[in-house]
């Protein structure tokens, strides 16, 4: 990998760990399997941070071909110089991304839909607690009418049962 194509992987890496919020998405997770999971992956992903941080930004050392010369002698030191000036180093070249960039997005669609989903139950839930808790306070007091007037379904079950002469014993008739 080259200098300047190391420095941009790992300034995108850094960049990546700043952005990732581990402690927030480490409370959202329910099961004890998950939890580990999840710390396996920040290990994984710590370490490969850790591994681009170190092995790949650190610029090689100018070679002092001069130092060498005075040692060695300039014929095999010029020799050494220019084979080591005719090399390459690959650029890197990104082929698994482009592979992933569909699916990776494609995931994020559902992840939104299932986040309005969820927040959508979460919503519908919290009204049902609501009414649950109002019920409970209001238990004590109210009346069969006033119970109904919030639950007609049930009224209307209870005026069948009556009219079918059906009085909670028996096989209905």
């Amino acid at each position: 990998m080259s200098g300047s194509g190391t420095k941009k992987v790992v300034e995108t890496a850094v960049k990546a760990t700043k952005a990732i919020d581990w402690d927030g998405m480490a409370k959202l997770i329910v099961t004890d399997e998950a939890r580990k999971e999840f710390a396996n992956l920040r290990h994984a992903f710590d370490e490969v941070n850790q591994q681009l941080q170190t092995k790949f930004s650190q610029e090689p050392e100018p070679i002092d071909w001069e130092y060498y010369r005075k040692g060695i002698g300039s014929r095999l030191v010029d020799m050494y110089k220019e084979a080591y000036d005719r090399i390459e180093i690959p650029k890197f070249v990104d082929t698994v991304t482009p592979q992933y960039k569909p699916k990776f997005d494609a995931l994020l669609v559902e992840l939104k839909e299932a986040e309005q989903k969820s927040l959508k139950e979460s919503e519908r839930l919290e009204m049902e607690i609501a009414e649950v808790k109002e019920l409970k306070e209001k238990i004590s007091t109210m009346t069969a009418d006033e119970y109904f007037e919030k639950h007609p379904e049930l009224k209307q079950k209870f005026d069948d049962e009556i009219r079918n002469d059906y009085w909670g014993y028996g096989p209905p008739q």
